[in-house]
């Protein structure tokens, strides 16, 4: 497993592509967090907090994580690796967490400058130090997870199709349907409405930002994040045969 995990990192980082997901999602937050007037603007809020970011941050996630997932086998197939890579002396599920686990690197890799943030607004808090830091750990231990259903999304998706343009569109809807629908679909349904929006990854990734870590958020993590990576392992054991 380690050697597919070395073989996807050494593939982001040898094309632009690590180095543009890395720049891009530094980039986006920067502009919004500081720079650009709006709700996002932390200098403007008057709060020594980095709840903007982490309100931000599962949305800019939704169209980069597919971005760089989206290539994990629907490229192996359009190129006719795929059959080459079966037969590797690896069960599917060590190639399938390899796929995984190389792609969550790259992004906690671009998710580690932002710990700057927590300094910069921990200096600028009156007084100096004023920051909520369980609230922010918090939600930074909730991003992990979100990071991880993302990846397992866009590594199933990626089984789906040659095409990495259709791999990475429904990559992007199943992240979105996640992420926000089953909250938007709760307030259709107020007799159900908590049980719908546990459905949902905002719910719980909102949970995890209080700074109180419920296991019941964690195990809906991991259990979605083993879902579809299930998914993935039966898709590749259908083409296989």
């Amino acid at each position: 497993m380690n050697a597919i995990i070395f073989r996807e990192l050494k593939s982001f980082f040898g094309s632009p592509i690590g180095y543009l997901v890395i720049a891009i999602f530094l980039l986006l937050n920067g502009l919004f967090l500081w720079v650009f007037e709006g709700d996002y603007n932390i200098l403007n809020s008057g709060f020594a907090d980095l709840s903007p970011f982490f309100t931000l941050a599962p949305w800019i996630l939704i169209f980069l994580i597919p971005a760089v997932t989206m290539r994990s086998f629907s490229d192996e197939k359009k190129q006719g690796t795929l059959e080459l890579l079966l037969t590797k002396p690896l069960s599917i599920w060590e190639i399938v967490n390899g796929k995984f686990f190389g792609s969550i690197i790259l992004i906690i890799i671009a998710i580690i400058p932002t710990f700057l943030y927590v300094y910069v607004i921990s200096s600028l808090g009156m007084p100096e130090g004023n920051i909520d830091l369980g609230s922010t750990m918090g939600s930074y231990f909730g991003l992990l997870f979100l990071i991880s259903a993302y990846s397992a999304i866009g590594i199933f998706t990626s089984t789906l199709s040659e095409n990495q343009i259709v791999a990475f569109i429904l990559s992007v809807f199943l992240c979105f349907i996640f992420y926000f629908a089953f909250d938007s679909l709760a307030v259709y349904l107020p007799s159900m409405e908590n049980v719908v929006a546990a459905l949902g990854m905002n719910n719980h990734f909102k949970s995890m930002s209080r700074g109180v870590i419920d296991t019941r958020d964690i195990l809906y993590f991991v259990s979605l994040t083993i879902l579809f990576l299930s998914f993935t392992v039966f898709k590749l054991k259908s083409l296989k045969s």
